[in-house]
């Protein structure tokens, strides 16, 4: 009779961590998503708008071409958070891509405080969390590479 209470403890056990995993995937892929959607955009925002215009409305004006290089470093990034799983070509990358664009996620938090605005500083720093979020849940493809 022991055994019998045993084994569906087990097997709800193993139903919940199923439930959890399921969970936690679904949450994984909306953050994923929802960071490539915004570094895309910012990434072609910066790529696209004449430097002028984006160098007049910063706070600390940076260099033209480190501007466009922080572009192309967003848009590859958020192709890194989807693509690589999605098409499962070298899943490895999406941890890296996210670990780079908490990199990009720091910088722009330090230059937004250098500005003197705290409160836009606020959003940088969200997103570089969800980007940790994302290495650190799909850290286990980066430990397979």
């Amino acid at each position: 009779m022991n055994n019998v209470a045993s084994l569906q403890v087990s097997n709800e056990n193993n139903t919940q961590g199923k439930r959890q995993n399921k969970v936690m995937l679904t949450t994984l892929w909306s953050v994923q998503v929802l960071l490539a959607l915004i570094f895309l955009f910012a990434g072609s925002s910066k790529l696209l708008m004449p430097i002028e215009m984006m160098t007049s409305q910063m706070s600390v004006p940076l260099p033209g071409l480190f501007i466009r290089f922080i572009g192309v470093a967003e848009v590859a990034g958020a192709l890194g958070l989807i693509l690589p799983l999605l098409l499962r070509i070298k899943p490895f990358l999406t941890p890296l891509a996210a670990s780079g664009l908490v990199i990009i996620m720091i910088g722009a938090t330090a230059i937004t405080l250098m500005g003197g605005d705290v409160v836009s500083a606020l959003l940088p720093l969200v997103v570089g969390l969800l980007a940790i979020f994302i290495f650190y849940g799909r850290r286990s493809y980066f430990k397979a590479a």
